[in-house]
Order: structure tokens, then C-alpha cells, then sequence
């Protein structure tokens, strides 16, 4: 493992006036204090960034229903609500037009009332995987990679005939520092200032708020597909092989401690490729003091490691009934993970990383909770919700939210398949109680396959509603 000295980043400014508007740029990053991020609980793909899924916005609740919907030509795999109450989403166009091209990363605005797209901007199309886990900035610009290896700051305004429209205000082109055949995976603030990205052959970097760049490389084979999190001091960062703490140092990025966990050669069914699908979850005392992911075992095991020291605090099989598997990140709240199961999911083949081992596998779902103290894990509850979306924790209501299957073999359900239709029929908008696991709300929200959930990640906006996209559509549902 090794570190490069402190470089100059490239900065390359807006779009417009760019000679004139870069000595602001390098003033403002200069002032920045604390994490450049938007909004609590609706600016980050995980929520915040110590990823724990969850929002102090309360939910739809019992009497959630659908309020508005439209067709974005697109999935979007990610939505934000900034301080403005605009949605705008991360998605992958299906055709793009600036250029011509299939399958392209695009930043979509939303009207707030009518779900309706509004404005939309086409980026450098690169690795599936790059660009997913960006992040909405304290001015409300989406911060995102593009397959350039370039970071786009993306601004919406409106226009001069009074309607939207979206612009690249500010790059920050790590290109020189991104090696051949790689692509950045993931973005995120720090409490310094600064910027920390990971690409997915195992470049971990930080754009320091002096505009100084650092990168560390991890070990070769060791692959990034997932988040990365942050606590003030440090960032948890999880390959296919070891999670890892890391902070900056004075002559470069330090590594902390590094704990191996057992993880598998291929890809199980429900997980978008071989090793752990959990981005690290910072919690428990303090607030950060613990990070917990799921290993990639047979029957894997929910494993939590004291942030400072990488000891573990506890470990123990991640589920009973559910399925044995996940893909998604623990939601959490004080000393307490809820861990979906992803087990047998279809995702479209096109972001997965190859054939999956058993080539498929039924999708049973489930859902647990388990509080963790200094004397070990806890199971509390263990569910049959077939949650189909990445979960949101509301501390505000109590509730967890997601989109879901009704009961397996109801509804039309056709099990797991490599096209990523698994069901045909209703799909549901779903509440389940955090402190009892019994569900609150099941209500028919939508129908797949036009409504695939897809495992996608939504948003809970201030206002109850629940913003989430579909294979086919994008969702509003109020109370």
C-alpha cells in the first residue's frame, strides 16, 4: 500500500467566465468549514455520511399513497432534496442524445409537485459503477464523476424564458491522478473541508480544501463497489477483500487498521459482485465510535469493529429466516442495525459484474434488527418484508420505508432471473416499525414490470413524501 505526496489538483472552472470565477472557487474551498454537504437526510445516497440509511424527515406512514408519478426515460439510482425543495436524482438514461448513445449518466431535475422531469444534463458516460454515489453540495449542486474522471458540480437555475435548466458550475478534473481502465466509484465530503473519492481498482484520493490532491492505492485485486463513509478524523473504506480506517496524515493518506473478512471469488445472486455489498455504517456511542459491515460468508455474518483501533465489538449471523445475503447497507439508529436481506434480487444484468453462483436463486427477503453493546450482538426482531428498494430509517416517525413485493409466491412473483424481472404484479409502498419489526403500511403503489423496484435508492422529502424510482417510473407518494 502506498501513498503520493500532496499534488496540485486541476481545477477547471465553470463553464462560463472560467478565468474570472477560479479565484473564487479557491477562496471558497479555502473558507469551507465542516462537510460541504446539503440538507440532513436527503443529500447523501446513505443518507449522511456515516451511511446509517436514515432521515430525521418523518414518512407517508400508514396512509401513504401515490400522489404524482412520471416517465424519465431513465433509472435513477439516487435522489436528493436540497434547500430549495427541488428532487434531483442521479439516473442512467436509456438513450442519450448530446451525443448519441445508450446507457448514459444524466442529472435529472424534478418538478416538487407533478413528479415531472424538468431539466436534465447529459455527462461523460464510463464505468457502470461511476458516478452512483455522489452527493448534493451546501449549495445545492449535485456533486458527481463522470466516466472522464472528472468531478461535475452541477447547479440548477432557471433560464431566461423563466423555465430550468442545468449546468456544470464548477469541475474538478482528477483525470491525471485516475489510472487506465479505472473509473471513480464514489465521492464524499469531510469534516475538514476537503473531498475523498475511491475508484473501483482501489485508488483512495482526497481534494483537501486548499485544493492540494493526495491518493493512497490500495492493494492490487482489491476492489471498490461501494460507498465510502465519513466521521470527523477518519474514513471507513470497504474493498472485496478488507475494511479499511483511514484519515490523512502529514506526509500523505494513512491506513488506520485493516480487517480482512471472509469474502467469496464469485458473485451471489442478490449482490452486484463478489465480496461484501454493505458500504460501512458508522454509529453506536458517540455516534461513530463503532463501524459495521456484512461479510460475504455462506451464511454471512454482520461483523462490528471499534473505529479507532479495528477490534470487534461483536459478530454474529447477519440472519436466520431471511435470505442469506445483502447488498445493502445497515440502517442505523443509536446502538441498533436493521439489515435487509438481498439475497436471490435480479438485478439487469448490465450492473452486475458477470454470472452469479447458483445462476439464480429465489428472492425471500426479510429484514432484522440487532442492537449491539460492549457484551455482544442481539437479534431483536427478524421480518418477512420483501423489501425491494434500499430502506430509509425515519428517527422522525419510527418507521422504516421502502418499496416491496407482497408475500413470496403472491402477486404474480416469477422468482429470480438474469433479465431482472423477478415479479409481475403489484408492487408496495411499505412501513415497518423499527422497535417491533411489524409492518405498518402495505399499500399498492405501482406495478411491476414497469415498476421494478430494482433495489434503487429514494429520498424522504420534508414535507412526508417519499421520492423513489422505479425501472420505469419516478414516484411521489404522500400522505
Amino acid at each position: 500500500m502506498r501513498s503520493t505526496p500532496r499534488t496540485a489538483v486541476r481545477w477547471a472552472g465553470p463553464v462560463l467566465a472560467a478565468a474570472l470565477v477560479l479565484p473564487t472557487i479557491a477562496g471558497t474551498a479555502s473558507a469551507q468549514e465542516g462537510p460541504d454537504v446539503g440538507p440532513a437526510g436527503t443529500s447523501l445516497m446513505h443518507g449522511d455520511l456515516a451511511s446509517t440509511d436514515s432521515t430525521p424527515n418523518a414518512g407517508p406512514g400508514p396512509s401513504g399513497r401515490l400522489v404524482a408519478s412520471s416517465v424519465p426515460g431513465g433509472v435513477c439510482a439516487a435522489t436528493f432534496i436540497g434547500s430549495d425543495g427541488m428532487p434531483v436524482s442521479l439516473c442512467t438514461q436509456y438513450v442519450g442524445v448530446s451525443p448519441l448513445a445508450f446507457a448514459v449518466p444524466t442529472v435529472k431535475l424534478f418538478d416538487p409537485v407533478t413528479a415531472a422531469p424538468i431539466a436534465s444534463i447529459q455527462l461523460t458516460k464510463g464505468g457502470l459503477l461511476g458516478g452512483v454515489y455522489g452527493y448534493l453540495d451546501a449549495r445545492d449542486r449535485v456533486v458527481v464523476a463522470d466516466g472522464a474522471g472528472v468531478v461535475n458540480k452541477v447547479a440548477h437555475r432557471r433560464d431566461a424564458g423563466g423555465g430550468w435548466e442545468m449546468v456544470v458550475d464548477e469541475r474538478v478534473d482528477l483525470s491525471a491522478q485516475i489510472p487506465d481502465a479505472d473509473a471513480i466509484t464514489s465521492l464524499a465530503p469531510d469534516y475538514e473541508g476537503g473531498m475523498w473519492f475511491v475508484t473501483t481498482n482501489g485508488l483512495v484520493g482526497l481534494v483537501a480544501a486548499d485544493g492540494e490532491i493526495t491518493t493512497h492505492q490500495l492493494p492490487a485485486g482489491e476492489k471498490l463497489t461501494n460507498g465510502l463513509s465519513v466521521r470527523p478524523g477518519g474514513v471507513s473504506v470497504l474493498t472485496t477483500k478488507a475494511l479499511y480506517e483511514m484519515r490523512a496524515g502529514e506526509a500523505g493518506l494513512d491506513v488506520v487498521w485493516r480487517a480482512p473478512y471472509t469474502a467469496g471469488t464469485v458473485r451471489k445472486p442478490g449482490n452486484l459482485g463478489p465480496g461484501s455489498g454493505t458500504t460501512p455504517t458508522y454509529f453506536g456511542p458517540g455516534g461513530d465510535d463503532w463501524v459495521a459491515i456484512v461479510d460475504d460468508a455462506i451464511k454471512p455474518e454482520l461483523i462490528v469493529h471499534r473505529s479507532d483501533d479495528g477490534s470487534v465489538v461483536c459478530r454474529m449471523p447477519a440472519f436466520e429466516t431471511s435470505g442469506q445475503g445483502t447488498e445493502n447497507s445497515p440502517m442505523a439508529w443509536g446502538n441498533s442495525l436493521v439489515i435487509p436481506s438481498t439475497y436471490g434480487f435480479a438485478y439487469p444484468e448490465l450492473s452486475t459484474s458477470g454470472p452469479s453462483d447458483p445462476p439464480q436463486a429465489e428472492f425471500v427477503g426479510g429484514m432484522t434488527r440487532i442492537d449491539v453493546s460492549d457484551n455482544g450482538c442481539e437479534r431483536v426482531w427478524e421480518s418477512d418484508d420483501r423489501m425491494a428498494t434500499l430502506p430509509k430509517l425515519s428517527t422522525g416517525d419510527g418507521l422504516i420505508h421502502a418499496l416491496a413485493y407482497g408475500p413470496l409466491g403472491s402477486g404474480g412473483s416469477v422468482g429470480s432471473s438474469s433479465s431482472g424481472i423477478q415479479q409481475v404484479g403489484p408492487v408496495y409502498y411499505t412501513a415497518v416499525d423499527f422497535e417491533t419489526g411489524e409492518r405498518r403500511a402495505q399499500n399498492h403503489v405501482g406495478d411491476a414490470p414497469i415498476d421494478e423496484p430494482t433495489q434503487l435508492t429514494g429520498t424522504i422529502a420534508p414535507d412526508g413524501s417519499l421520492w423513489q424510482a422505479t425501472f420505469g417510473r419516478m414516484l411521489k407518494i404522500g400522505r
